[in-house]
């Protein structure tokens, strides 16, 4: 595997804003990590770059990189296990836009992958991008091995047969029954909590925490996860979101279930609750709060 080396963050002294530092940072690392294509039938490896490199929030690496050097972990570390999420959440993206599961034609504001390259390129580039994201943890500098270990066995278990692969099944054969609002919450919770729930765990390995600021860290997660799918529930039919609007049409959903105003009181509490979470394990902690604040702000 090769990889270029990190690009350091900007120093402290800068005049841009801490967040927009590390942003731009691990821009700049992501796109270091990925393959160049050597022509121009290298489609996989232009489908990568296209998919992964496409302008996003950037939550989940953020909020891993935030908390992992909120926790004193090495800053190179928390930035190429950032990048690896990345590549994991970019690979499920591909996946859940396939024909044979949500059909999508639009992604982040441009053509999904199958799209742009085909269904078979398409498939093969989130295969790709799945390993190399698993060989980027492999290789990790300055992390114990046992602790390197575990970063794979989590990441691994985030994305299996009771993670992300469970909920996106149910998801697809169980979206169009009627379901209660716990099994909605379930699925959510497989679809979208279980990586945020990966990613507290894998920054708090990182950064080697005590089980004080690791349990609340841990509920936090949990609170996210919910709030960040009925977010993306109540956006289903903004012209903004970068999606295919109606997709949720004729899905039990939250929204479908208690309706707009109810999905909204939740996901203030889920949102209340994560902060609340946050506040015990940082105090007085800023950079993750802006976050939280810019992504649910409505």
């Amino acid at each position: 595997m090769t990889i270029t080396a990190p690009t350091p963050l900007p120093a402290e002294g800068d005049v841009a804003h801490p967040l927009e530092q590390l942003r731009e940072a691990f821009e700049a690392r992501l796109e270091g990590v990925l393959p160049v294509a050597g022509n121009a039938r290298d489609l996989v490896t232009a489908a990568m770059r296209d998919c992964t490199l496409a302008p996003g929030k950037r939550l989940r690496p953020m909020l891993l990189m935030l908390i992992a050097e909120g926790l004193g972990a090495p800053r190179a570390a928390s930035l190429d296990l950032a990048c690896a999420v990345e590549l994991v959440h970019a690979a499920s993206l591909v996946l859940d836009d396939l024909p044979c599961m949500d059909n999508a034609q639009l992604r982040r504001g441009r053509a999904t992958v199958h799209l742009a390259f085909g269904e078979d390129v398409a498939v093969l580039a989130a295969i790709a991008l799945l390993t190399h994201a698993f060989g980027l943890v492999a290789v990790i500098e300055g992390v114990r091995p046992e602790v390197r270990n575990r970063l794979v066995a989590t990441l691994a278990q985030a994305i299996g047969v009771q993670g992300l692969v469970k909920g996106q099944l149910q998801d697809l054969r169980e979206g169009g029954t009627a379901r209660s609002a716990g099994e909605i919450a379930q699925t959510n919770q497989l679809k979208t909590g279980v990586l945020f729930a990966a990613i507290i765990d894998m920054a708090c390995d990182l950064g080697d925490a005590p089980a004080g600021v690791r349990s609340p860290l841990q509920a936090f997660a949990v609170e996210l996860g919910h709030a960040f799918q009925l977010r993306d529930d109540l956006r289903d039919r903004d012209p903004d979101s970068g999606k295919d609007q109606g997709k949720d049409d004729g899905k039990s959903t939250l929204v479908a279930l208690c309706g707009e105003t109810q999905v909204k009181r939740r996901l203030q509490g889920h949102v209340a609750a994560a902060q609340a979470q946050l506040d015990q394990a940082f105090q007085g902690e800023q950079s993750i709060s802006l976050l939280l604040h810019r992504l649910f702000a409505c």
